[in-house]
């Protein structure tokens, strides 16, 4: 739709349930959680107009809230595998599928989101606390919480100027 909310257009057209969009940094395709996979969230990308529709994750288990990196080469997500809800990373094609956060206990983690330069991913888990933020490096290293407060702190933001 546009920016003020006019011409809303369904692109998927599907009975499933759609969501979790994130535009592409070139703005020509879309990647999204369906539960059209059998009834199970996977990712999926498809262009821009909602044409060429491609699976990029297939397992037993939920793959959800994708987002890309900031050059395009890359998407973040949050699985259900290996006994907990982990954020992972893959190629744009949905090749070489990594486990970036180490919490292979019961926990939750959830809402990948890029710093601008696609070093760090920010993301909110629920280890020992309410729910707060923690930041990992693209390769899995460096995880740290970085917020620690009473009630939930999720869904993070980078703001678009990164402080060293």
């Amino acid at each position: 739709m546009g920016a003020d909310g006019s011409n809303p257009t369904n692109i998927t057209n599907e009975a499933a349930a759609d969501w979790s969009p994130d535009w592409s940094p070139n703005a020509a395709r879309i990647v999204f959680s369906s539960d059209r996979a059998n009834g199970r969230y996977q990712i999926f990308v498809m262009d821009a107009d909602g044409r060429r529709v491609s699976r990029l994750t297939d397992n037993a288990y939920i793959d959800e809230y994708p987002a890309w990196s900031p050059d395009g080469s890359k998407i973040a997500f949050a699985s259900l595998r290996d006994g907990s809800r982990g954020i992972y990373v893959m190629n744009a094609d949905g090749t070489n599928q990594t486990r970036l956060t180490s919490d292979l206990d019961q926990w939750t983690d959830l809402w990948p989101t890029w710093s601008p330069d696609g070093s760090r991913i920010a993301f909110w888990s629920r280890r020992g606390s309410d729910g707060d933020i923690h930041v990992v490096n693209t390769d899995g290293s460096g995880e740290i919480r970085i917020t620690d407060t009473i009630g939930v702190n999720e869904e993070p933001a980078w703001s678009p100027v990164v402080s060293p």
